[in-house]
């Protein structure tokens, strides 16, 4: 490879992309999109679910134990209803995700030792809400219930009997159980996928759209030197856009960065790597800029946006799915990018998934060099 061809083809694309502005907005105004867009839309976390009350009783014990819903930052109570029907029209009409009721024999029963029935009616349309709110429900419940029982020990004058067993919880990585800190890092990887993708994609297309592409095969330039010299720039955009990533996520979204920035910067290199050489195989094979942009979207953000692990757990997709997500790039960045940001996991416990993204790096190069052929053809 001779140096002077190849800082030559760097110096070619480097005035391209200047020249180009709307793709110079796009490698800075897109990665600050997506992030705000991702980090502020894209929430599993599930807070004041809106609530309807139709409480029968209608007593000093009943409120006090929809104090205990109304306290929780989970729940909302909007609206007392007076009537069923009215509780019915509200789920049917999305005013309200949960509705309680409480029978008119509520304090009876408690203060016999009965066993009282609270419906709970819960609007499934959305299943992940539903199977929230119930399990916020149940334990309020139960918390209510604990209060209950130490009530009668005190009024009966016994002694409080201690559970046999106890557990003790402690979160560790994500200690508010907050859906943001596990986002926003998995966008970044959707991010370079994306924007490494889609600007390689027009580096050869382009060259065939503007009648170059016969200056271009007439020099004594090679393939690996031209490959070489158009994806150093965009490679340097990509490492500029992931710190600027980075940065968003520790200092905007307050994500913490437990992990070392050596094993970061070096996982990113192998996924621009990956990404950076794919765009260029799709855009040596289409000749149309349109066509590249859109091969190059469809091959790197669908599958890193849905079979990387981002938004659905691998382990619970089904098996043959699974498998296919072994060759998904994007799938082992996500796991480092996580692993580094969160747990802060050394080099050594990474070393599989790094090498898997240093074969895919490997294998893509050696297809881009081979991609371009010096052919009008």
């Amino acid at each position: 490879m001779r140096w002077h061809r190849f800082v030559a083809i760097i110096r070619k694309e480097t005035l391209q992309i200047r020249r180009d502005l709307p793709s110079l907005l796009i490698t800075v105004a897109m990665p600050v999109l997506l992030m705000l867009a991702f980090g502020f839309g894209v929430r599993f976390d599930v807070k004041h679910i809106p609530v309807y009350v139709y409480d029968r009783a209608g007593n000093q014990q009943s409120q006090d134990f929809l104090k205990h819903f109304q306290a929780s930052e989970y729940f909302h109570i909007v609206k007392a209803v007076d009537n069923y029907p009215a509780l019915i029209e509200a789920l049917d009409a999305g005013a309200c995700r949960l509705a309680i009721v409480i029978p008119t024999d509520f304090s009876e029963q408690l203060s016999v030792g009965g066993l009282v029935g609270v419906q709970a009616l819960v609007d499934a349309t959305d299943n992940n809400t539903a199977n929230i709110s119930l399990s916020y429900s149940e334990a309020i419940v139960q918390t209510y219930n604990q209060h209950l029982r130490l009530d009668w020990v005190q009024r009966h004058g016994g002694s409080t009997l201690q559970p046999p067993l106890s557990i003790d919880t402690r979160t560790w990585f994500n200690e508010n159980l907050e859906s943001t800190a596990n986002i926003v890092p998995g966008v970044i990887a959707i991010i370079m996928a994306v924007i490494g993708s889609f600007l390689t994609s027009l580096t050869i297309a382009r060259e065939w759209e503007r009648g170059t592409m016969e200056q271009l095969v007439s020099t004594p330039i090679t393939p690996l030197e031209l490959m070489v010299g158009k994806l150093v720039p965009y490679f340097a955009i990509g490492l500029f856009d992931t710190a600027l990533c980075a940065s968003l996520a520790i200092w905007w979204f307050e994500v913490p960065f437990r992990g070392q920035w050596t094993v970061f910067f070096l996982s990113c290199t192998l996924f621009l790597l990956v990404v950076l050489s794919l765009g260029y195989v799709v855009s040596v094979l289409a000749k149309s800029q349109l066509a590249a942009s859109q091969a190059a979207l469809i091959a790197t953000f669908l599958p890193a946006y849905l079979l990387s692990g981002f938004l659905y757990p691998i382990d619970q997709m089904p098996v043959v799915i699974q498998a296919i997500t072994h060759l998904i790039p994007a799938r082992y960045f996500m796991t480092i990018i996580r692993d580094v940001f969160l747990k802060g996991t050394p080099l050594v416990y990474l070393l599989d998934d790094l090498l898997a993204l240093a074969l895919f790096a490997a294998l893509l190069t050696i297809l881009a060099t081979r991609a371009f052929r010096k052919k009008l053809a």
